[in-house]
């Protein structure tokens, strides 16, 4: 009987780009684009700036680019690594709805991106990797049920080399057995703990996470096409990825392969507005619209609540970051930021707003509350008390970005055009568009 490691990988090596429904693909295409736009812009941060010098002194003279770079090119795995470190750079990019901890963007495309450049793969190769990578990754991720974090581990840097093995080892044309052994190798190099959210600094190395995930999927890919093994029971076994990671009464090993393709996971994709963590875009966007409604500005606000789930409390409730990188992990920070900055611009989110003293007072007088009763992950209620003696109130369950309320055309462009050239670069409206047109692409490029 096949293990779900097989079933999984005999799945990817048989998807053909004609099964995958187009919406499915055109959600996958979007989060390559939105990817592209968050690498990009996260190319000019100077903790970017330390793993892209890695990257070229040690990986140079290989066939690979690495985004904010022009003309340089590396080895696959240090292309892998500096671009997922820079798809996660500033909080930008993609995850999945219902959260389960998996970045499907800044995970996967970094590793695909660099086996296409050693390959000259086409736009139809891409999408159907792109896809399956998700498929496999984001069942492995809903597994778990989160659990993961609850001890402690940082849940991308773990099931985003899953994901990044899939997609560079069917780039690499890499058999159904070849890649059952590139996700069992993928299994040993999972890593990545939450030490940042608990500590005084140091968040810069969230960013690491999922870069290394990104370089773990090229290394297992080209081992296991070598001919390299690992444990064939590497994710359900006794000592595989759910009974070392997880929570073992929260693991769910069933859905490893249920509703395989026929359910698409790439659906669940949500696409971020801000450039914060995503358990803090419905209050976020709920202050905002209070603010839209009611008239009100900062000066108006004698007291804000946020109420949310269990995680909020746990996680994010980080009221005096030391820096921007552990600001963007904290919900009481990040709705202070949109109280007196729109959210909707990333360089709101600076290192002048982690110094403003309003910002400050604001995000260390907010009131965070877990909810009563069950609800989303993602719902948030915030409440505003105003100087005047007014007290308003709204529920969000969803945000812009999500599957049930995804960006448009527009929103992705605009998001798009903000972090890769301005408003009217005509050149970053140019390579949008090409990018929409990816199936069509004989040879894949992002340039």
């Amino acid at each position: 009987m096949a293990t779900a490691a097989q079933t999984l990988a005999q799945f990817a090596a048989d998807l053909k780009f004609d099964d995958i429904p187009q919406d499915a693909i055109a959600r996958g295409r979007d989060c390559i684009i939105d990817t592209i736009a968050a690498a990009s812009y996260g190319a000019q941060f100077p903790w970017s700036r330390l793993v892209i010098d890695y990257a070229q002194r040690y990986g140079a003279g290989g066939p690979c680019s690495i985004f904010g770079v022009p003309g340089v090119k590396v080895q696959a795995p240090f292309a892998a690594l500096a671009n997922g470190a820079l798809g996660h750079a500033f909080e930008q990019d993609s995850v999945r709805d219902p959260g389960a901890g998996s970045h499907p963007g800044a995970t996967v495309l970094p590793a695909l991106l660099a086996a296409c450049e050693e390959t000259g793969a086409d736009g139809k190769q891409v999408l159907t990797a792109y896809v399956a990578a998700v498929e496999v990754m984001f069942r492995i991720a809903l597994a778990t049920h989160h659990s993961p974090e609850h001890v402690g581990f940082h849940a991308p840097g773990l099931t985003g080399t899953f994901g990044s093995a899939i997609a560079a080892g069917l780039i690499y044309g890499l058999d159904a057995k070849q890649l059952a052994n590139a996700l069992a190798i993928a299994g040993s190099l999972s890593s990545g703990l939450l030490a940042f959210s608990k500590s005084q600094g140091g968040a810069m190395v969230k960013r690491l996470h999922l870069g290394r995930a990104s370089e773990g999927g090229v290394l297992a890919a080209r081992l296991a096409g070598a001919g390299y093994e690992g444990p064939e029971t590497i994710l359900e076994g006794k000592f595989g990825f759910l009974d070392a990671y997880g929570v073992a009464a929260d693991c769910e090993a069933e859905l490893l392969t249920k509703g395989l393709g026929s359910e698409w996971e790439v659906r669940r994709i949500c696409l971020k507005r801000y450039a914060a963590h995503i358990n803090a875009h419905t209050p976020v966007q709920t202050l905002r619209e209070l603010m839209a409604e009611h008239r009100f500005t900062a000066k108006d606000v004698a007291h804000l609540l946020v109420e949310g789930s269990e995680r909020l409390l746990t996680h994010h409730n980080i009221p005096e970051p030391a820096d921007i990188l552990k600001a963007q992990y904290s919900v009481p920070f990040c709705v202070a930021i949109a109280l007196y900055r729109d959210p909707d611009d990333p360089r709101s989110f600076d290192e002048s707003a982690v110094q403003d003293p309003a910002i400050r007072a604001t995000a260390k007088a907010l009131e965070l509350k877990q909810r009563a009763g069950a609800g989303a992950v993602r719902s948030s209620t915030v409440t505003v008390t105003l100087k005047d003696g007014r007290k308003v109130s709204k529920r969000a369950d969803i945000y812009r970005g999500m599957p049930a309320d995804p960006l448009n055309r527009e929103e992705l462009k605009r998001k798009f055009m903000l972090l890769t050239g301005g408003a009217n670069d005509a050149a970053a409206a140019t390579r949008f568009e090409r990018l929409e047109k990816m199936a069509d692409a004989k040879k894949f490029s992002v340039a």
